[in-house]
């Protein structure tokens, strides 16, 4: 079992993850691909990107990662660097730059009942070209494994992130704790996870705690094991009904009167896929930061994409210090749900 020992000052510096972790989910969706049994709605996935995989030649290319990255027993803490929570090209860059003693020591942790390709040694000395390709394996693999399906991902991680919002509103930060049962416990000052692969406790002695939820997360939520670093416990959410490919709608595709979901394939028809998710993520405020965050685009584009929404009377911004607020106006709302 693992039990997260929790002081008042931690208390007040828990929060949720402002979006879905995408580093987090490259490396959990390769445990339920790799895995075999698992939960039945990720079967139909899993055999498509097995099949994408074999049908574009990446599977040879996963060798490091799916050595460093097994389904069962511990796998790298540097794979999963605080720095995704920015985004996945921010994931990726803090990887890249991970200290040579942290990689010696997490690649050493590995278990090594299975031997390790060559390439680990190399990566465990630092060298940097094994860095980018392993990186760039994880972009390649997240373009098969997760880009079609980011949607329903997003979708399931926003509403459990609304859950959590309403169990803090209700109870507090002990409430939003208690909201993650069967998961977790909560009780005296500790948050206990059960089922726990070993043993051990973590004091977060005043760093307060980063609550990830994740869609490919097993039963069991994961925390890092070097407890040197800032405390994260990722947890499953509701799956909601497995993974389908988002639709991909042409043009007058859409019938008069279609569904809400349809309308908004004509709206994006209408501005361009990602400006319509700017405006979608816009409903109930959203700063640019978390438009970048949520639909993994860069901090520049997303300012371009409400700048261009702002200047069509869609959106109005509003500063406060180092933040850009934009909401809807009501040319805007009437877009987006018509």
């Amino acid at each position: 079992m693992l039990k997260i020992r929790f002081s008042g000052e931690d208390i007040l510096r828990t929060r949720v993850a402002p979006a879905a972790d995408a580093v987090w989910e490259v490396v959990l969706s390769l445990h339920v691909l790799s895995g075999g049994a698992g939960d039945g709605l990720l079967s139909p996935w899993r055999d498509g990107v097995a099949r994408a995989l074999r049908r574009e030649g990446t599977a040879r290319r996963l060798e490091l990662f799916l050595a460093l990255n097994r389904p069962r027993g511990y796998f790298p803490d540097f794979l999963t660097p605080y720095a995704s929570r920015d985004g996945f090209e921010a994931g990726l860059e803090a990887l890249r730059g991970t200290p040579v003693a942290q990689l010696s020591r997490d690649v050493g942790l590995v278990d090594g009942r299975k031997a390790l390709p060559s390439s680990a040694a190399a990566l465990a000395r630092g060298e940097p070209e094994v860095l980018r390709h392993l990186t760039d394996t994880m972009a390649r693999y997240r373009s098969v494994a997760l880009a079609p399906y980011w949607a329903r991902i997003q979708a399931a991680v926003d509403a459990d992130r609304a859950r959590r919002a309403r169990a803090l509103l209700d109870g507090g930060v002990e409430g939003l704790l208690e909201s993650l049962r069967p998961a977790v416990r909560w009780a005296g000052g500790v948050l206990s996870v059960p089922g726990y692969p070993n043993d051990r406790e973590l004091h977060l002695d005043g760093r307060g705690l980063l609550l990830v939820p994740s869609f490919f997360c097993a039963p069991t939520p994961v925390a890092l094991l070097d407890p040197a670093l800032p405390p994260v416990l990722v947890y499953p959410v509701d799956r909601l009904g497995g993974l389908a490919p988002a639709p991909r709608l042409e043009v007058g595709a859409v019938p008069a009167g279609a569904s809400p979901a349809a309308d908004r394939e004509a709206l994006a028809a209408l501005l361009g896929r990602t400006r319509a998710a700017v405006l979608a993520a816009s409903d109930a405020g959203c700063t640019t930061g978390e438009v970048a965050r949520r639909l993994n685009i860069s901090p520049a584009a997303a300012s371009q994409h409400t700048a261009v929404l702002r200047n069509a009377g869609l959106l109005v911004s509003t500063r406060d210090r180092n933040t850009v607020l934009h909401t809807l106006t009501p040319l805007g709302r009437a877009v987006l749900n018509p």
